[in-house]
């Protein structure tokens, strides 16, 4: 465990789960996903940099610019309908932090 899933782990009290991650996954992936699950909200991708820099999470705006996209072609995350782009976690997202979905195998998204 890195870091930033500890500090992560810490912040919200949860238990880790057996995750079965994919090879182009990195640790802020599980953050931003925990994230999302937690705050069962959908957020810009400002206002996600914003609450982890209020919770002291060093991943990076630029990181989350990079990570969202391919979490979101990779079926983890959702966009919501409306003005702007807001994140949510999706039902293969929670059950991938749930450890019920094994990803090893997932190809990368472009």
């Amino acid at each position: 465990m890195d870091d930033i899933e500890e500090g992560f782990r810490w912040l919200f009290g949860h238990q880790l789960m057996p995750r079965h991650r994919a090879d182009w996954m990195t640790g802020s992936d599980d953050v931003i996903l925990e994230f999302l699950d937690d705050s069962g909200a959908g957020h810009n991708l400002q206002g996600i940099a914003n609450n982890f820099e209020d919770r002291e999470v060093s991943i990076s705006y630029k990181t989350i610019t990079r990570r969202l996209p391919k979490l979101h072609e990779a079926g983890l995350v959702r966009t919501l309908p409306g003005d702007g782009k807001y994140y949510a976690i999706s039902e293969r997202g929670r059950e991938y932090l749930q450890g019920e979905v094994d990803l090893r195998d997932e190809p990368e998204p472009e």
